[in-house]
């Protein structure tokens, strides 16, 4: 994969199969950018809202974060300051977008979520993960990561499941979870983590001496 524009890996996964694991893994070993956190604090900047509010719109529809718009706005004597709206759907996809494409552009990266392989689907450097698990391998790693009930696990996938496919097709029209869009898809749960940081390294460096 001899090219002049820098290298970017996209990550699409599902809640719980270790996607940013693997992704923060892949960056730190191929020594390159991880871009996740610093999308959301470019994002606030731009709409002058703080991260913690464009958190609750990661690759969800707004209708999904207005409860908590208003749940703020009337708390009861409480002093609530003046604020922008929030950006609409469209506004804060057209955000997230320019600001991936710079990332592309401006350095090697690795870059999780936010319909990254639909916005960098031209990039002629680029390779497209999707990750995945079963249902059970999901469970538990949220169960251990968040410290929640076996049913509060299954009530979190469920609800990121339905808001990413809302999302997404909003978004671009298409489907997140059809493999075909992707360059690689791996199931976490057969794999393992870890092993799937070294079956992508493995990908990348065969790529590279093509």
């Amino acid at each position: 994969m001899k090219n002049a524009s820098p290298f970017v890996v996209t990550v699409s996964r599902e809640l719980g199969c270790g996607g940013a694991y693997v992704g923060q893994q892949l960056a730190r070993r191929l020594n390159i950018f991880y871009a996740d956190r610093e999308i959301i604090d470019e994002a606030a900047r731009r709409f002058s809202v703080l991260e913690e509010d464009l958190k609750f719109r990661e690759e969800k529809k707004l209708s999904f974060w207005q409860s908590f718009i208003r749940s703020y706005a009337t708390t009861p004597d409480a002093y609530v300051p003046p604020r922008i709206l929030p950006p609409s759907d469209r506004e804060l996809f057209q955000a997230e977008s320019d600001i991936i494409l710079r990332i592309a552009g401006e350095r090697p990266a690795v870059i999780i979520g936010r319909c990254g392989d639909y916005i960098l689907r031209d990039h002629s450097n680029h390779v497209s993960v999707f990750l995945h698990a079963d249902a059970a391998f999901r469970r538990g790693r949220i169960e251990r990561l968040y410290g929640v009930t076996p049913e509060e696990a299954e009530k979190m996938i469920v609800r990121s499941d339905r808001e990413r496919t809302l999302y997404h097709r909003t978004a671009t029209g298409l489907e997140w979870t059809d493999v075909r869009r992707y360059d690689i898809g791996l199931s976490t749960s057969k794999t393992g983590v870890d092993r799937t940081v070294d079956i992508l390294l493995n990908y990348i460096r065969d790529l590279e001496r093509q």
